[in-house]
């Protein structure tokens, strides 16, 4: 019996030691799975562009205003939510792409294609997950939970993206970076330049590593034909890649300008720079162990930008 059969519970792009194995009842694992909860660095991903603009956000602010409670309050909430709409996410994709997953040796253990989640349940989950969602948006000013509700127009309209163009990378990073102008607006009522500047930056970002991601399954998208920006950039990736990490790079920069960051800012940007660089020197297209390893690398330079912008605000209030 394959260790990835439905037989054992498992899946066959996850790992299977996680800790949802060893603490979730046997019953609960398919819905982790759907939400993803197995695999942290979806929503470790949405979480980060989430704390960049939060602390971005406390270091504009102070030292005229308090900024450490309702920062770390607003963490909080961001680290709720991004796990919760991650998961909700991820079952709403599950539902779209069933037929396209059964038809993917990757994908084809997951919970719905191997039956082990029926459709209804999977609908159900969805809407739990997407309640949690709506309570923590709640927490916010009236501004904050209308930008919040026109983010699930693009959230809709993603997992359909692959199937009319080459760059559904392009609409993740659109939804996955809209923390980036949430985290400003739940502390201004508002956006800026600033805000403005590194949610694009953060759509850079986004396409670059999960053309990464992609780059995996390119042989299986291209006899089912799905589309991506891995199919579509092919051996010319590492162009593109750096392309993207630079303009990652260079935005956020016009954002920390904008607000003035103190010198530990710069120092976090710096080092996610060189982690850009590693990543274009070391990436082999054509090993899909190692696009993995350096797609989940990019939460590692998430965490150092937003340690640099921790660092550059005040110690005290």
């Amino acid at each position: 019996m394959s260790m990835f059969s439905p037989d054992n519970g498992r899946v066959a792009d996850a790992p299977s030691g996680n800790f949802v194995y060893r603490v979730l009842p046997r019953w609960a694992w398919p819905y982790a799975q759907l939400a993803r909860w197995d695999r942290p660095i979806g929503w470790q991903l949405l979480m980060w562009p989430c704390f960049w603009s939060a602390a971005l956000a406390a270091n504009a602010a102070a030292p005229t205003a308090p900024v450490w409670g309702q920062m770390v309050w607003h963490l909080l909430l961001f680290f709720i939510g991004s796990v919760a709409m991650r998961g909700a996410g991820c079952t709403y994709n599950d539902l779209v792409d069933h037929e396209i997953d059964n038809a993917v040796a990757r994908t084809r253990s997951r919970p719905l294609p191997s039956g082990r989640v029926s459709r209804t349940q999977a609908k159900t989950f969805l809407v739990l997950q997407a309640l949690v969602g709506l309570f923590v948006v709640l927490n916010f000013n009236m501004f904050t939970i209308v930008l919040s509700i026109l983010s699930l127009a693009i959230v809709a309209i993603y997992p359909f993206a692959k199937r009319f163009t080459d760059w559904p990378q392009f609409f993740l990073g659109m939804a996955f970076s809209w923390g980036a102008l949430v985290g400003w607006a739940a502390v201004f009522g508002s956006l800026s330049f600033a805000a403005v500047a590194l949610y694009i930056g953060a759509i850079a970002w986004t396409i670059g590593y999960d053309t990464i991601y992609a780059h995996q399954d390119k042989e299986d998208d291209e006899l089912i034909g799905v589309r991506s920006t891995a199919r579509l950039f092919g051996e010319s990736t590492k162009g593109w890649l750096a392309g993207f990490y630079i303009a990652t790079t260079l935005l956020a920069a016009f954002a920390f300008i904008a607000v003035g960051v103190a010198f530990p800012a710069w120092i976090g940007l710096f080092v996610a720079a060189l982690l850009f660089g590693w990543q274009l020197l070391t990436i082999d297209i054509h090993d899909a162990d190692q696009c993995l390893a350096l797609f989940k690398f990019n939460s590692v330079v998430g965490a150092v930008i937003f340690a640099g912008l921790l660092l550059a605000l005040p110690l005290a209030e």
